[in-house]
Protein backbone atom coordinates (compact mmCIF):
# COMPACT_ATOMS: atom_id res chain seq x y z
CA UNK A 1 0.00 0.00 0.00
CA UNK A 2 1.25 3.35 -0.75
CA UNK A 3 1.64 6.29 1.60
CA UNK A 4 0.51 9.64 1.26
CA UNK A 5 1.62 12.90 2.71
CA UNK A 6 -0.95 16.27 2.44
CA UNK A 7 1.47 19.53 3.08
CA UNK A 8 0.01 23.00 3.53
CA UNK A 9 -3.81 22.41 4.72
CA UNK A 10 -5.22 25.37 5.68
CA UNK A 11 -5.52 25.38 9.41
CA UNK A 12 -9.38 25.77 9.72
CA UNK A 13 -9.65 22.53 7.08
CA UNK A 14 -7.19 20.73 9.42
CA UNK A 15 -9.50 21.76 12.45
CA UNK A 16 -12.84 20.84 10.74
CA UNK A 17 -11.47 17.47 9.79
CA UNK A 18 -10.18 16.91 13.51
CA UNK A 19 -13.94 18.02 14.82
CA UNK A 20 -15.20 15.25 12.43
CA UNK A 21 -13.03 12.78 12.76
CA UNK A 22 -13.36 13.50 17.00
CA UNK A 23 -17.22 12.99 16.42
CA UNK A 24 -16.70 9.97 14.33
CA UNK A 25 -14.71 8.48 16.73
CA UNK A 26 -11.64 7.90 14.57
CA UNK A 27 -8.59 9.11 13.56
CA UNK A 28 -8.09 12.51 11.23
CA UNK A 29 -6.11 10.15 9.18
CA UNK A 30 -8.96 7.25 9.03
CA UNK A 31 -11.43 10.46 8.64
CA UNK A 32 -9.53 11.65 5.49
CA UNK A 33 -9.37 8.42 4.39
CA UNK A 34 -12.66 7.58 4.55
CA UNK A 35 -13.66 11.16 2.79
CA UNK A 36 -11.65 9.91 -0.13
CA UNK A 37 -13.03 6.55 -0.32
CA UNK A 38 -16.44 8.01 -0.49
CA UNK A 39 -15.76 11.28 -2.72
CA UNK A 40 -13.63 8.79 -5.17
CA UNK A 41 -16.31 5.62 -4.69
CA UNK A 42 -19.42 7.74 -6.71
CA UNK A 43 -19.31 7.62 -10.56
CA UNK A 44 -18.39 11.34 -12.26
CA UNK A 45 -21.53 11.89 -13.93
CA UNK A 46 -22.13 15.14 -15.88
CA UNK A 47 -25.32 17.22 -14.53
CA UNK A 48 -27.87 16.73 -17.33
CA UNK A 49 -31.34 17.55 -17.84
CA UNK A 50 -32.84 17.90 -14.75
CA UNK A 51 -36.37 17.02 -16.29
CA UNK A 52 -34.40 13.63 -17.39
CA UNK A 53 -32.75 12.90 -14.02
CA UNK A 54 -36.46 13.02 -12.52
CA UNK A 55 -38.16 11.05 -15.33
CA UNK A 56 -35.47 8.50 -14.81
CA UNK A 57 -36.16 8.43 -11.42
CA UNK A 58 -40.07 8.10 -11.65
CA UNK A 59 -40.05 6.09 -14.15
CA UNK A 60 -39.37 2.38 -12.27
CA UNK A 61 -42.41 3.18 -9.94
CA UNK A 62 -44.54 3.70 -13.06
CA UNK A 63 -44.78 7.10 -13.36
CA UNK A 64 -46.87 9.67 -12.55
CA UNK A 65 -50.20 10.66 -14.76
CA UNK A 66 -50.96 14.34 -14.27
CA UNK A 67 -53.54 16.23 -15.54
CA UNK A 68 -52.86 19.15 -17.93
CA UNK A 69 -54.67 22.55 -16.82
CA UNK A 70 -56.46 24.22 -20.32
CA UNK A 71 -55.15 27.61 -21.43
CA UNK A 72 -56.20 30.30 -21.26
CA UNK A 73 -56.09 33.22 -23.03
CA UNK A 74 -53.63 35.66 -22.69
CA UNK A 75 -54.52 38.89 -20.72
CA UNK A 76 -54.63 42.38 -22.08
CA UNK A 77 -51.20 44.33 -20.56
CA UNK A 78 -52.09 47.17 -18.31
CA UNK A 79 -52.21 50.21 -19.81
CA UNK A 80 -50.03 52.75 -17.62
CA UNK A 81 -50.33 55.82 -19.89
CA UNK A 82 -52.45 57.95 -17.66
Amino acid sequence: MASMTIRNLDDSLKQRLRLRAAAHGRSMEDEARDILRVALSTTGRQPGNLAAAIRARIAPTGGVALETPPREAIREAPDFSA
